[in-house]
């Protein structure tokens, strides 16, 4: 009865008491609740100790992690005790309840989850976030797999709404941006069985992906490690990484939980050790929390507790804004201005806050508490853990968060990492399967060039024997994958489209084969990325100008331009002789100066005689033919040079406009796109198009005369004229048409993106194009 009359008049309108109070709702079943609650203690006497008042009362209620707990616990606080705020409320759904009373009755509420929507603040004013964003641990874990270079991961979570919503998303998005996929999600929920935990974790062990990210709380966390080394996951070539959320709490672990962890690479909050704050703030930590639990062991203080002590600080420094420090002032005056702060200023200036807290900075960026950015990197070796070096957003892995700190995007930058089942080398991350069918590949047998893929069957009969460039590309291709691909080869009969449509079918999961990227074959499967040249060009026999090599020395000058030279070089000796027929050295009969004439007018192409010459006359009409002659013999020389060339180094050339205007044969391959491309895009009648079926063949073809040229993909033309080094040719443009790439059927054969997904796209019906 005096506990029922002592509530009444405490809940009795306008009765407020002059003592400030502050509530806190926390789950003291465990042992982060049990920390927070010592940390805010602490909090409130390390503010309030230069003020001359009494510290105000922390009011604590025990939520067990029931949201119905914590709305009756808020309740009390609020109407009965009339606390200025409330803080604590690990969890999202507390958070979310408490937070509605705390709007109708304009009581800050300071929350202390870390999985707090951004869009919770637009429509509870009095809700304030005090718990850093984890996100960005996503990309650390991210970060670590992506150092190792393994493109497929198991996610374990604890299956709890926060989780599925909010971490786990983030988680996904960070390990596709690394290059990675999860291959396989497991949920647990909290109560589950070690039973079926232990089925669940064997269906993992008998797949083939062997790294596994473990996001759950510490005591699930720990349910799991027991399990896992129970039935032989914690062995060589085993990998597991875990979260924040069981990291944080690794020193509360007992010997049992960090022996089943040997191995374990994990993400822990970074805080700084070494000041002289947090130094103070652990001694007197400790000496509260022996006093609140001297029957429970200490253990250092975790990130939770320093978040805790630093909300508490800022909750403390708002109630405190503006009021003396000095002694002068009486002890109620000063609590009545404390009394007198409402529920709207506490909020703007916790908003507001702006110092250097245990857990890092303490500031407020739009609403939202500044986030973590570093991160410790742990290893799990014998009876503890070693701290192997940090992560800092957008800068990577570094032994130190000093300014001289080297930072690399891999994690080798640390040093070696012990890894599950005692090894110092770096596990692949996969293994052979044990259930797994292999996947049926399947390769052409009816090919032109063999070069690329031919299938030879054993005489011994041990089946058939596949090789050749795109096997050794396939082959070389699948040592590059972190996980190992079972498959066989399937030989196949027919042609490529078929080939190609088997995969449609899914009578075969892929084609590996000099499969030409069309734009009509993606209706069956889709492509890699290609291997290999692109495009289509005309094969031709090299066959040099048809010119007479007697008469060849003509050719320079025209046959009017020959009669030209010679008329006017008799023209010009007749002029000569006319000059000085009165010489003495020129008389004598008739015949004889004509002959001397005509050879001086010859002679002179080459050398000038004007010492010869009695006149000037002559000699200026000598001057003018010889510049004349000099023009003359020089073009010749150069004409003559050009012509020897080019009919040796230049055959005659083929175009498409002729050879399809004059109906002559065209040879490509029988089993190829290329028929329908002759056919539909360069307009070649189907009776001129010849098929051929052998690589060899086309040159016994082109050299007979049975066709006047070939169309071969670029790749099979490079192997051709290696082969034939003389007597072909290349003629006339490149088609653009894609390259080899090899076949997939996307349901089946989701290996991964970085090594054979392909993003071609067609612009036209032949012309594909990579983006």
């Amino acid at each position: 009865m005096a506990w029922s009359t002592v509530l009444s008049q405490d809940s009795s309108p306008g009765k407020h008491s002059e003592e400030l109070r502050i509530g806190g709702i926390l789950d003291l079943t465990t042992h982060i609740g049990k920390e927070e609650r010592a940390a805010m203690q602490v909090a409130v006497e390390d503010l309030f100790s230069d003020v001359d008042l009494n510290s105000p009362t922390l009011l604590v209620k025990d939520s067990r992690g029931d949201p119905t707990r914590a709305v009756s616990s808020a309740k009390k606080l609020i109407k009965r005790k009339h606390v200025a705020a409330i803080v604590g409320l690990r969890t999202w759904p507390e958070t979310f309840f408490v937070a509605e009373v705390g709007n109708k009755s304009k009581v800050p509420i300071i929350s202390l989850s870390n999985e707090v929507p951004s869009w919770s603040d637009s429509n509870r004013p009095f809700l304030v976030n005090a718990a850093r964003s984890q996100f960005a641990q996503m990309k650390a874990v991210a970060a670590i797999i992506s150092s190792w270079k393994w493109r497929k991961v198991n996610v374990i979570y604890e299956d709890i709404n926060s989780a599925v919503s909010g971490i786990i998303p983030y988680l996904i998005s960070a390990l596709q941006d690394a290059g990675s996929e999860i291959s396989e999600l497991l949920p647990l929920i909290p109560t589950l069985s070690d039973h079926s935990l232990s089925k669940s974790l064997r269906d993992l062990k008998n797949g083939q992906c062997r790294v596994q990210i473990v996001h759950a709380s510490a005591p699930v966390a720990a349910k799991i490690f027991r399990n896992a080394k129970r039935i032989g996951m914690m062995e060589k070539e085993f990998v597991w990484i875990t979260t924040v959320d069981t990291m944080n709490l690794i020193d509360t672990f007992d010997a049992s939980i960090i022996s089943s962890m040997q191995g374990v690479v994990g993400v822990k909050s970074y805080y700084s050790r070494s000041t002289m704050q947090f130094k103070n703030f652990r001694f007197r930590f400790n000496s509260k929390f022996r006093e609140l639990y001297h029957h429970e062991p200490y253990h250092e203080p975790c990130v939770y507790a320093l978040q805790a002590y630093d909300a508490m600080r800022a909750v403390s420094l708002a109630l405190k804004d503006g009021v003396p420090s000095s002694k002068s002032f009486r002890n109620t005056t000063n609590n009545s201005l404390m009394l007198s702060i409402s529920g709207e200023k506490i909020v703007s200036r916790i908003s507001a806050s702006n110092f250097e807290g245990l857990a890092g900075a303490f500031n407020f960026q739009k609403g939202i508490l500044s986030p973590e950015r570093i991160f410790r990197i742990i290893n799990v070796v014998g009876k503890s853990y070693r701290e192997i070096g940090y992560w800092t957003e957008k800068l990577g892995f570094s032994e130190s968060t000093g300014a001289a700190s080297k930072y690399s995007k891999s994690m080798r930058l640390l040093g070696s990492v012990f890894w599950p089942g005692a090894p110092w080398s770096v596990p692949r991350g996969w293994a052979l399967p044990t259930s797994e069918e292999p996947l049926k590949i399947g390769v052409p047998v009816s090919n032109s060039h063999k070069e690329f893929v031919e299938v030879v069957y054993d005489q011994l009969g041990r089946g058939v024997v596949v090789k050749g460039f795109s096997i050794n590309v396939f082959d070389a291709t699948l040592k590059f994958l972190p996980y190992y691909l079972p498959h066989i080869f399937v030989p196949f009969n027919g042609t490529y489209d078929s080939l190609v449509e088997q995969v449609k079918l899914q009578n075969y999961d892929a084609v590996v084969a000099d499969t030409a990227i069309v734009a009509h074959r993606f209706q069956c499967g889709d492509f890699s990325q290609p291997y290999a040249d692109s495009g289509l060009q005309m094969l031709i026999i090299a066959r040099s100008k048809n010119i007479n090599r007697a008469w060849l020395f003509t050719k320079p000058f025209s046959a009017s331009m020959w009669i030209t030279i010679g008329v006017i070089n008799i023209y010009n000796g007749l002029v000569v002789w006319l000059i000085e027929r009165n010489a003495e050295i020129r008389r004598g009969n008739l015949l004889k100066e004509i002959g001397y004439m005509l050879y001086s007018a010859f002679k002179t192409l080459f050398s000038l005689n004007v010492d010869e010459l009695s006149s000037n006359l002559s000699r200026f009409v000598m001057v003018v033919w010889l510049f004349l002659a000099l023009v003359l013999t020089q073009s010749f020389t150069a004409s003559l040079s050009a012509m020897f060339f080019d009919q040796g180094n230049h055959p005659a050339t083929v175009d498409v406009e002729t050879l399809r205007n004059t109906g002559a044969k065209i040879g490509c391959d029988g089993g190829s796109f290329v028929v329908a491309y002759l056919r539909d895009v360069l307009n070649f009648h189907p009776d001129n198009i010849v098929k051929i079926y052998s690589g060899d063949a086309y040159a016994k073809a082109l050299v007979s005369g049975e066709i006047a040229a070939a169309y071969l993909e670029v790749p099979y033309l490079k192997v051709f004229l290696a082969k034939y080094c003389e007597g072909f040719t290349t003629s006339g443009p490149i088609y653009k048409v894609g390259g080899f790439g090899f076949v997939s059927f996307s349901k089946k054969f989701t290996v991964s993106s970085r090594h054979f997904r392909s993003n071609c796209e067609s612009s036209r019906k032949w012309d594909v194009e990579r983006p």
